[in-house]
């Protein structure tokens, strides 16, 4: 995928060399005041891991990757203000709750944009960037849980087309908790 222009700010894939980058960005979506509701990792945890982790995360989800890709905004400055990455279940497999995956879909995770970045359509192109990549892998659908609680999120997925299924998970924190599964069909 081509890198995009919007409101100022550019989404585009990562490289597989900008791991220290994908790191970075990832503890600060951590530290966000809602990354308890928003993220299954925490900053103590994610802050642990060497940076081969780092590394192979990045390579996973770099340019040219077929079973994920992890798209950034990128400011005028070149710092990177939000990410969104897609990762691809193939049916026959389980997936990360334990439920069948019944088809080729995207599952978006790590929907991040740093605070002052919002509410100006970004999160949208971010969005767009990633399930175009899921059609190009000829994904059926693309999907993404969010949080019974994070309305904001909630809002922004419906505005770029995702739409709740009706598929309730308990929230693996807090299983009193739940996770609302949202798609987009092709």
């Amino acid at each position: 995928m081509s890198t995009v222009d919007v409101a100022g700010y550019v989404v585009r894939g990562i490289r597989a060399d900008e791991w220290e980058r994908v790191k970075g960005l990832r503890l600060d979506a951590l530290r966000d005041p809602v990354a308890p509701l928003a993220f299954l990792d925490t900053y103590e945890s994610a802050v642990a891991k060497e940076d081969r982790f780092w590394q192979d995360r990045a390579e996973m989800a770099a340019e040219g990757a077929i079973r994920g890709r992890q798209f950034v905004a990128e400011a005028a400055d070149g710092s990177w203000v939000g990410s969104v990455t897609v990762l691809m279940e193939q049916p026959g497999t389980m997936d990360w709750s334990g439920h069948p995956v019944e088809r080729r879909q995207g599952h978006v995770v790590g929907v991040f944009l740093r605070d002052g970045h919002r509410g100006n359509g970004l999160i949208q192109a971010l969005l767009e960037a990633g399930v175009a990549w899921a059609w190009e892998q000829e994904a059926e659908r693309v999907r993404l849980f969010v949080h019974e609680e994070n309305e904001r999120a909630q809002k922004a997925y419906l505005k770029a087309g995702f739409g709740p299924t009706g598929l309730v998970l308990s929230f693996s924190k807090d299983e009193e908790a739940h996770e609302l599964e949202f798609a987009l069909d092709r």
